[in-house]
């Protein structure tokens, strides 16, 4: 591992104004990649964010969920820095449902949670994709959810986006190679977002057997390896300390 190891190629990380993508993101601009950072709406943060980097790097507000928007986050990807290399797609939106409250998943919130999870990173990866064809290093990498694979989460709505979404992972695989496509699928992770889930985190730390949640820093490790192995394409990299063998 070097500070240039990936000097010269451009990454799109979404939803890195913080937690997972802002970790991946550092990492990334550490080990010299040029990092467009974005986020739907912290855009104080996201500049904050970009500013700090190491490397080369710009922030793009875009809220995914609206295909203007992405569409845009690419070309402006395209505009500034000419090629695209690293797609990391972590933006994603949930709340919290009980799985036996159907009444409590509303059809605004089992809206939005496939319209920022699914629709808005297949429109993006969509764009992106003519561009990737070009860089001889593609990447693609899906931050999705043990939720995918297992029957938890935050709501079912949030689980049956991220089983979507590993789905997705493996069809472009095998479609668009030799552009690599992967995921990763973290237990609960420790962040901003879940702060306030401290029943959560001990649930998770009195099951797993490495006892404790997911750090951003975990996610991000996963990424990398993702991105580093030149011959892995169409895998669910599960990054849980083992809690899925124990459900």
């Amino acid at each position: 591992m070097t500070a240039s190891e990936f000097e010269g190629r451009v990454a799109i990380v979404t939803g890195s104004s913080s937690g997972i993508g802002e970790e991946t993101a550092r990492r990334l601009s550490s080990l010299g990649a040029t990092v467009v950072v974005n986020s739907a709406s912290s855009v104080e943060a996201g500049e904050a964010v970009s500013s700090a980097l190491p490397g080369e790097s710009m922030y793009v507000q875009a809220d995914i969920a609206d295909q203007a928007q992405g569409r845009a986050l690419v070309d402006r990807t395209i505009e500034a820095y000419g090629r695209l290399d690293f797609l990391v797609n972590n933006a994603g939106w949930t709340t919290s449902v009980a799985h036996h409250d159907l009444d409590a998943l509303t059809d605004e919130i089992f809206q939005k949670t496939f319209d920022v999870n699914v629709f808005g990173t297949w429109w993006l990866t969509k764009y992106a994709i003519p561009h990737l064809r070009e860089s001889d290093a593609a990447n693609i990498v899906n931050i999705t959810s043990i939720a995918g694979v297992r029957p938890v989460g935050s709501s079912m709505a949030y689980s049956m986006t991220k089983a979507a979404l590993n789905q997705m992972t493996v069809l472009l695989a095998k479609s668009y190679g030799p552009i690599r496509v992967n995921a990763v699928a973290p237990g609960l992770v420790a962040t901003p977002w879940t702060a306030d889930w401290q029943d959560q985190h001990d649930a998770v730390a009195a099951i797993a057997p490495v006892p404790r949640s997911a750090t951003p820093e975990d996610c991000a490790e996963a990424v990398l390896a993702l991105l580093r192995n030149t011959y892995v394409s169409g895998e669910i990299f599960v990054v849980d300390g083992g809690l899925t063998q124990r459900m």
